[in-house]
């Protein structure tokens, strides 16, 4: 599989073709990465210059579609043909900065849930500057959870996070408003009982307990483990959170002649942590639990995020992560 071609959602995201297929070009100019373009040839080829495949799809879901139906009804969208192609061994992994629903719908209904996954879920990564990446998962599928999903949660991250970042026993935690056993919600309390019990039968992974959300950017834990609904609220405060904070020091930085000197002296021990913190070198988020890779871009990914999002598809195939996910949860 990790000799194939990546299917990339050409027609995906605030930016697509464009960006999109530039971020294809340069990832295979620079690192010899083949990609397929799924999407309409009449606006892809152009862009293209004949340099990678491209695969006719006609048609496209927007990010106003409902996942669900569109994938249903768009059978021949560049989403659903982008799942198609890694469930016929065409493509090792497909990449999309579209629709978020429609990607985890696409890559479920068209490649399958791996055998024994009873939820499959979201891994997102958190960049902690000087420190490995935090993964954090569920942050998007799954709005109501079971216990019994969530353990799976911490099973798929625990190799996620071992795959990708070459961490031998991932430390996982599960989030919560306490580090006490005894608090959270009844699913928090249910999950916490079950994770731990696991984690003294297993090596995959080690269970440090409860965190809270002011924890997730702190190096705490290799692994955050959440149901949907709480992960994505949390993802996006972290977001928005970030923007206003480097809006602000950036602002302080032009206030006046004063400040602005003291900015020369500070920009160049900022701008290497503000690269580390950029969600375009990240590369995206994965779909844990189906038979296949499914990297999900951000919705308004550049060139740049592209070429990381690219970079990571072909990380994970070349060591087999589907496979390795089927283990742990086998």
């Amino acid at each position: 599989m990790s000799e194939l071609p990546i299917a990339l959602d050409a027609m995906g995201g605030d930016k697509a073709p464009q960006e999109i297929v530039d971020g294809a070009l340069q990832a295979f100019h620079e690192f010899g990465l083949q990609s397929i373009l799924v999407g309409k040839r009449e606006e892809v080829e152009p862009l293209s210059g004949g340099e990678l495949e491209i695969f006719h799809a006609s048609e496209v879901i927007s990010m106003h579609d409902d996942p669900a139906k569109a994938t249903r009804s768009k059978k021949d969208s560049s989403l659903v043909r982008s799942a198609e192609l890694v469930r016929d061994f065409k493509a090792s992994a497909m990449v999309s900065a579209g629709n978020t629903g429609a990607a985890m719908a696409s890559a479920l209904f068209r490649m399958g849930r791996i055998k024994g996954v009873a939820r499959p879920a979201i891994a997102t990564t958190l960049p902690i500057p000087g420190h490995t990446p935090t993964v954090l998962l569920d942050s998007g599928a799954n709005a109501e959870c079971q216990p019994e999903w969530l353990l799976q949660f911490a099973e798929m991250g625990a190799v996620f996070s071992k795959v990708r970042y070459g961490i031998k026993r991932p430390k996982v935690a599960l989030l919560s408003i306490g580090e006490e056993s005894s608090k959270g919600t009844p699913l928090v309390k249910s999950t916490h009982a079950m994770i731990k019990e696991k984690a003294q039968s297993t090596d995959l992974f080690e269970f440090i307990g409860n965190v809270e959300g002011r924890d997730l950017l702190d190096a705490v834990a290799d692994v955050v483990v959440t149901d949907g609904f709480t992960g994505n609220v949390a993802l996006k405060t972290l977001e928005g959170s970030l923007k206003f904070f480097m809006k602000t020091l950036f602002n302080v930085m032009q206030t006046n002649d004063e400040s602005k000197s003291a900015s020369d002296i500070l920009l160049k021990y900022l701008l290497p942590v503000a690269s580390e913190l950029d969600p375009d070198a990240t590369g995206g988020a994965m779909l844990l639990g189906v038979q296949g890779i499914c990297i999900i871009s951000h919705g308004s990914s550049s060139a740049k995020a592209i070429v990381s999002a690219l970079k990571v598809a072909d990380e994970l195939s070349k060591h087999n992560i589907v496979d390795q996910l089927r283990a742990a949860v086998s």
